[in-house]
């Protein structure tokens, strides 16, 4: 973390100075915005740390309710997302707070009693080696507490306004095309209708939304059938496992999902209640007394004594996903570009089982932000913001089907070996498949298809732990400055910024040629995709990772891109030379080729293309499809 490269300050360095344009700004909406963020859910507040990073762009962000979320109902945090918050530098106090998720243990059917249920099994909740971080449970509400604070220390000094609802919107003409009537909900002013606009709207606001309704999109799918309660409880109980995640199937009496919270004494109960018919408005009205007592009859024979119950619900299993994530209609795809975006819960919505939905919200805003950034920015064209609905929209059809075959696995009953014919699944088959979905729960299924913005694997085998169109799997290294052992990933900061990860050949001389090129060579993308006296890195952050000990690095004598001065006191940046870490090697553990290669990284952390270190025109050829030419372009 660098925090004195404008000057040295005193205080919190995770409190930036306020920048000019924020303390000009005026209290409340301004009249005119670049982005309108509507509601404060995952999607929402991720989008606005995010953006809150550029207080060049006028961000606002609205919330009905009229104070920040205290009850959370999500809390599974797939480790992918704890990746995605160390890029705010909020990973580390999230875990500190967090449940850790290590183990899943089974328990079934007693063979000599089936009317009592015994542990079966157990399996590793996160394989090792998937992410350097846990899967972890924290509750909803803190998540976007986090992410709101990141964005009221930020320079933008952005914070949301609340008790103001989305009415409806129209997409006109002109440099702010949004038209967006919102009403106060609260206060004084309760009732009263007023206009902003912006030249971009974000729909953050779950899956009644309103923003969804006004662009004439639909959620489509399945209807629920199967119900569940869900309740959050301080208790005491004679059950052995009460701090471990559990899956629980019984004899004829229901299934039990048991997932510790935070804090040392919550445990969040997921409940099962059955087949129930489309709509059935009956089953929502189960009490916390009803849930409780389903609960001990599954657990038998032991139970729990509930002593307050912090949240509860009910609701019924649905999976249902819109056809496009934004406002362009279908006849002008390609021909017209979104001006409204839709995210999170307002264009896809699951069960809670496979505990992604909270998850799959924040990337999708993670995917947003940084195409709004680069159009608003002037780096690339508004085309690029064609690339979020093709993207997202395919991911959320994915965990679509994923949490159909997953929801509708776990509510099985289980098999009931005297009578096979009526079916079910066994305990064996109920751990297997915990351990082979691992890869998915943990949030790392996600791989995008090529495209401008994701190469072809040509030249994969350069880097085959690095694979093309995935998050990027980081591993140790050390860093030359100052000898620190480090995850590389952890060199990813939430900036827009794209990531050049230049892996070192045998000798070095080819890093250290295409350093220079990048340096150097006006034709380089460095100098042609960068307005003419921002800092050299202002676009690309590159990074080169040498083959040999941190000793045998000369630093001193690396190229310009490698330790560019920036800022303005014209400062060196140390923290883009790196070594092997000897414990764990990162070129043996991700397969990089003896020639090294070129790992190109998009700003929300997945890997746009591997090429190698002599790649001067595939790599300018790849970088033209996704920014403008700005080298003669004066400051903005």
């Amino acid at each position: 973390m660098q925090f004195y490269r404008d000057g040295y300050r005193p205080g919190d360095p995770d409190i930036h100075p306020a920048a000019p344009e924020a303390l000009a700004r005026p209290a409340g909406l301004p009249d005119e915005l670049d982005v309108l963020i509507v509601g404060t859910g995952p999607a929402g507040t991720v989008l606005a740390a995010q953006l809150a990073a550029f207080p060049g762009i006028r961000t606002g962000i609205v919330e009905r309710r009229e104070t920040p979320l205290e009850l959370g109902h999500a809390d599974g945090v797939a480790v992918r997302t704890v990746e995605m918050f160390q890029t705010f530098g909020l990973a580390d106090a999230l875990v500190r707070e967090a449940y850790w998720v290590n183990e899943v243990r089974f328990w079934g059917p007693s063979e000599k009693d089936r009317s009592n249920i015994v542990r079966t099994g157990w399996v590793q909740d996160t394989p090792d080696g998937l992410s350097e971080f846990p899967h972890v449970i924290v509750n909803q509400a803190r998540m976007q507490q986090y992410l709101l604070d990141h964005a009221a220390k930020s320079a933008s000094r952005l914070t949301a306004d609340y008790g103001i609802e989305f009415v409806t919107l129209t997409v006109g003409d002109g440099e702010h095309p949004v038209e967006v009537t919102l009403r106060h909900v609260a206060g004084e002013q309760a009732g009263e209708k007023f206009t902003v606009r912006a030249k971009y709207v974000v729909g953050c606001d779950g899956a009644r939304s309103n923003v969804r309704r006004a662009i004439g999109r639909e959620l489509k799918g399945d209807a629920a059938n199967h119900a569940w309660g869900v309740m959050d409880v301080l208790a005491n109980t004679d059950f052995p496992d009460w701090r471990t995640k559990n899956v629980i199937q019984s004899a004829g009496k229901g299934s039990l999902l048991m997932i510790p919270r935070e804090g040392g004494n919550m445990v969040r109960l997921y409940v099962d209640l059955g087949e129930v018919p489309a709509g059935d408005t009956e089953i929502r009205k189960t009490t916390v007394e009803q849930l409780t007592e389903v609960a001990n009859a599954i657990l038998h024979p032991y139970s729990i004594d509930v002593r307050s119950v912090a949240w509860s619900s009910v609701y019924e299993v649905g999976q249902r996903v819109t056809d496009r994530f934004d406002d362009v209609p279908d006849e002008l795809v390609g021909t017209r570009r979104p001006h409204v975006f839709i995210a999170g819960d307002a264009c896809h919505t699951h069960s809670a089982k496979a505990g992604q939905g909270m998850n799959v919200s924040m990337m999708d805003a993670f995917n947003l932000g940084w195409k709004l950034v680069a159009v608003l920015e002037g780096r690339s064209d508004e085309s690029l913001l064609d690339t979020y609905s093709a993207e997202r929209q395919s991911v959320a059809q994915d965990l679509i089907d994923f949490d159909r075959f997953w929801s509708a696995f776990i509510a099985q009953p289980t098999l009931d070996p005297a009578h096979p014919e009526l079916g079910g699944v066994t305990t064996e088959e109920m751990q297997s498949e915990f351990a082979r979905q691992g890869r998915y729960t943990a949030g790392l299924a996600t791989k995008y298809r090529p495209s401008t913005l994701t190469g072809e694997d040509t030249h994969q085998a350069l880097a085959q732990g690095f694979e093309i169109g995935t998050r990027f799997h980081s591993a140790p290294v050390v860093r030359v400055a100052d000898a620190r052992r480090m995850q590389l990933g952890h060199a990813h900061v939430a900036d827009a910024r794209w990531r050049l990860y230049a892996f070192g050949d045998k000798g070095g001389s080819a890093l250290q040629d295409f350093a220079r090129w990048l340096s150097d060579d006006p034709e380089s993308p460095v100098w042609r995709f960068r307005v003419r006296d921002a800092d050299v890195d202002s676009v690309f952050d590159v990074h080169g990772v040498f083959r040999v000990g941190h000793h045998n690095v000369d630093i001193a004598a690396v190229p310009e891109i490698l330790r560019p001065h920036s800022g303005p006191f014209g400062l060196q940046d140390w923290e883009k030379v790196w070594a092997i870490d000897p414990s764990d090697d990162i070129f043996d553990a991700r397969g990089i080729a003896e020639d090294g290669a070129i790992v190109i990284v998009r700003p929300d952390q997945y890997i746009a293309h591997v090429l190698p270190l002599t790649a001067r025109a595939e790599l300018t050829q790849f970088f033209e499809g996704v920014f403008v030419e700005r080298r003669a372009a004066a400051l903005r």
